[in-house]
């Protein structure tokens, strides 16, 4: 709040947000308008769906502090703009955006909004830094609908790889250093995309469809799972992309190089085989130098950091508990969800030590949940000795099943 408080010409505005971001991080059932005015000791909701939906404030300006705050915090040479989208189920067709159409978050086609996100993935830590509300063909061509939703004049449909464009190259224009950006398949067919990020220099991991070609020769192109059975067994190496919920993620890994023009960077095909299930992911992979196969099988790994963010922002600080149906408050509810998150992500980074040695650890490092429990607990005035005694039990109770799995799986390593 010292940070963005200035962006609040009224102190009530700069007073309610505060008391948002706290109910945000509190352990209510719901993070609505309602809930969230209960907690703060409203007498209604009132102060709270002013502050969305018709308050004075610039959350654009704001958003500039998010990314800045992030940056400064996760910075790092090796840091990687993450793109995803997800969605938000809904009922009834008022919400702004809300139509049937897939949603990740159910695996199925759902009445939902979808939002396009962008992610700063450092190896300290990952957070939401930038968001759009995808808005499908048939709202932008309904005037009188888009109006009533509060969609400003202008707005014209754009689609997720065009919204993920604009997120990225305003957090380029903004300083953000990032070597690479990676998404999945929605972004890695877009060829105006991977043209952008060619044309700003910054290198790309980007998963693809098998049925996708490479320019396998001078004249020939194939199809990636072609080329990769075609592929001996000498050319998959095992290797780890980064760490997941249960430790290291080891797959097998094989690199093909595309027979292109290298005066114009690197182009080549990265493709990664379940050690357990032999299934493939392609990645269509460029830089404008050449770079080891290490860096790209990390970078391949950072896209799972939005997946993470997605579910720490869904399950601790309320991301989709919202029930805005205008576009301003939509925008805003998720900017400060996002704010909230950021807060504890960074909070967890500062206490990671420097060179952590997994296996001979005695607690695991804070968690997003984790650290949220203890902010509770202090804030509500909880004994302090209890709740950090808890931490400590349950974080020790969890190093050690972590030391038993990483025992298992070497001796699996270690017998195949």
């Amino acid at each position: 709040m010292t940070r963005i408080g200035p962006r609040f010409a009224r102190p009530e505005t700069r007073r309610t947000v505060g008391e948002l971001l706290l109910g945000l991080l509190a352990p209510l059932e719901r993070k609505n308008g309602w809930w969230l005015a209960e907690h703060a000791g409203h007498g209604c909701p009132d102060r709270m769906q002013r502050l969305l939906r018709t308050a004075v404030w610039d959350e654009g300006r704001i958003g500039d502090d998010l990314r800045g705050f992030v940056v400064e915090q996760l910075g790092h040479p090796e840091g990687v703009l993450v793109v995803d989208e997800t969605g938000f189920l809904k009922k009834g067709f008022c919400s702004v955006g809300v139509q049937r159409q897939y949603s990740g978050t159910a695996g199925r086609i759902e009445n939902s909004q979808v939002g396009v996100f962008l992610a700063y993935a450092a190896p300290s830590g990952r957070a939401l830094v930038d968001a759009r509300l995808y808005l499908p063909g048939s709202w932008c061509a309904d005037a009188e609908r888009c109006q009533v939703a509060g969609v400003p004049d202008g707005v014209q449909f754009a689609t997720k790889p065009q919204l993920a464009i604009a997120m990225i190259e305003e957090a380029l224009d903004a300083g953000v250093a990032a070597a690479f950006v990676t998404g999945d398949e929605v972004y890695g067919l877009d060829p105006a995309l991977r043209e952008r990020l060619r044309g700003r220099g910054v290198g790309y991991v980007l998963a693809i469809a098998r049925n996708q070609r490479i320019q396998a020769t001078e004249s020939v192109r194939l199809r990636v799972d072609d080329v990769a059975a075609g592929l001996s067994e000498q050319a998959w190496e095992q290797r780890t992309c980064g760490k997941g919920s249960k430790g290291e993620r080891f797959y097998e890994w094989a690199w093909v190089h595309d027979h292109v023009d290298h005066d114009h960077g690197w182009h080549s095909l990265l493709i990664r085989r379940s050690v357990d299930t032999g299934e493939l992911a392609f990645y269509r992979c460029w830089t404008p130098h050449p770079v080891p196969l290490s860096t790209l099988i990390t970078v391949a790994g950072r896209r799972w950091s939005i997946e993470e963010a997605f579910q720490a922002a869904k399950t601790q600080v309320g991301l989709d508990h919202y029930q805005c149906r205008g576009w301003k408050a939509w925008h805003r509810f998720t900017l400060l969800a996002m704010i909230a998150l950021a807060v504890l992500v960074t909070a967890i980074t500062s206490q990671q030590p420097d060179n952590p040695d997994p296996r001979n650890d005695e607690l695991v490092p804070l968690s997003v949940g984790e650290l949220r429990r203890l902010v509770v607990a202090l804030l509500d005035g909880h004994d302090d000795t209890a709740a950090i005694r808890w931490s400590w039990w349950r974080r020790r109770h969890q190093a050690t099943a972590r030391r038993s799995h990483y025992r298992h799986r070497d001796t699996k390593l270690a017998s195949s």
